[in-house]
């Protein structure tokens, strides 16, 4: 619902102008932001806090799709998150994370956008449960991207994420958690 209510408040492309991301073919993003599981959600038992910093290389593989607010282009995305686990140890966990992306491209200084995938995910910190220091990295998650210049973009971004060893060690307890990011996209 505030999706579509901050999706409406945008302004629209002029009619007949080609949109300025069909000339732009990659992106690059930093983010950074704060991560926290949800006990009880799933088999999630622990709670987990941690802190991310995660540089995206984004690639479109069309052009603009579609009419309307709803126009976008597909993209794919390669992240390397670097995280760091601050609650109930402090680790880092590294991976590298492939996901396929939707960028509303409809909107003039709004540009929504959702993506999902995932990937192996690398950590040494001891969080009970877990069971495996290479386990594997699964996300679905929406943001939005503000112009502030024809270089640069604001991104506020949320996503949900699965981490868990696939059952090839016990224990498997999951850790589902939701993570908040801010960032800059040029």
């Amino acid at each position: 619902m505030i999706f579509m209510f901050v999706v409406s408040m945008g302004v629209h492309a002029e009619e007949g102008i080609p949109s300025v991301s069909d000339k732009v073919e990659n992106r690059w993003s930093f983010l950074g932001g704060y991560g926290i599981t949800h006990c009880g959600l799933g088999k999630t038992k622990v709670q987990v806090q941690s802190v991310d910093f995660i540089p995206r290389y984004e690639r479109f593989l069309t052009k603009t799709m579609g009419s309307s607010w709803y126009q976008g282009r597909h993209s794919l995305m390669i992240e390397t998150p670097l995280t760091l686990v601050v609650d109930p140890d402090v680790a880092p966990m590294v991976g590298i994370n492939f996901l396929a992306g939707w960028t509303f491209t409809g909107l003039n200084r709004i540009i929504p956008y959702a993506f999902a995938g995932g990937g192996p995910l690398y950590t040494s910190a001891d969080i009970p449960g877990l069971g495996s220091e290479l386990n594997g990295n699964y996300q679905a998650g929406i943001g939005i991207r503000f112009k502030t210049n024809k270089n640069y973009q604001f991104n506020i971004e949320y996503r949900f994420q699965h981490i868990s060893n696939g059952g090839t060690k016990t224990p498997n307890d999951p850790l589902n958690s939701s993570r908040f990011l801010l960032g800059i996209t040029f």
